[in-house]
């Protein structure tokens, strides 16, 4: 099984615009991400999947490779699908969709994941991770999206509100969503034919789509936080955190 993973980066954002652009410590974001990734042991390639010729001119400026989709993908798992047909991967192959916004996730987080799909293939359709909340500020904070998941670690549902919420006991853990994916190429195409799901749409998480059809999406707890960048406030917080690494 051949693993590949992408990184997928638009320029437009409306909360950020030039997001993945944005200096970290003298770097731009995305090398960053690209930089964290190539860490983590087991990948065949690495690739930034973008529409920004600005964003293009950047990875490859730092040596890094990037394939470029259209200007029209509803998610960043649409534009994952177009890098893969472009790429040609089996259908088999494993894919890794790390999100764009990622500077500090760590490498054993990306092996962690790989492994779990390695382990077990054919069990589920889409791998993702968790970390439990420490801090208290990310509870109430929209931007950091929790998830809840059964027994089995199948997740449950993802949402931008406190869940589970303790009606008599708050001791129960929060976990946060960690914005990286792993599917094989099949699922993808899939996933990228299903019409946008209600839940998807209301709460502007991709990944509600394969619960809303009934795609089960397996849960690995990760011991490494990822802090998304989200606005420009962020970036001070992962150049204090770099800081400290």
């Amino acid at each position: 099984m051949n693993v590949t993973l992408l990184i997928p980066a638009r320029y437009g954002s409306s909360r950020f615009p030039g997001k993945p652009l944005a200096p970290i410590n003298g770097k731009p974001m995305i090398q960053h991400v690209y930089e964290r990734a190539s860490l983590a042991k087991g990948l065949k390639d690495i690739y930034v999947a973008t529409d920004d010729e600005r964003i293009k001119n950047a990875v490859e400026g730092f040596g890094g490779k990037v394939v470029m989709t259209g200007p029209n993908a509803a998610s960043g798992t649409d534009r994952i699908d177009e890098a893969i047909t472009t790429l040609g991967l089996a259908d088999d192959d494993l894919v890794i969709n790390l999100q764009g916004d990622q500077p500090l996730i760590d490498p054993i987080s990306i092996e962690q994941l790989v492994s779990l799909c390695e382990r077990h293939p054919g069990e589920f359709d889409m791998a993702t991770l968790g970390v439990e909340i420490r801090d208290e500020v990310q509870l109430n904070d929209p931007n950091h999206v929790k998830m809840v998941f059964d027994n089995n670690f199948n997740a449950l549902y993802f949402s931008r509100a406190t869940i589970p919420f303790g009606r008599d006991n708050s001791d129960y853990p929060v976990y946060k969503h960690l914005g990286i994916y792993a599917y094989t190429r099949k699922f993808i195409q899939t996933f990228a034919k299903l019409p946008l799901g209600r839940l998807e749409d209301l709460e502007k998480l991709e990944q509600l789509r394969a619960l809303e059809y009934g795609y089960k999406i397996k849960v690995a707890i990760s011991a490494f936080d990822s802090p998304e960048v989200d606005t420009p406030e962020d970036i001070r917080i992962c150049e204090a955190r770099l800081a400290v690494d």
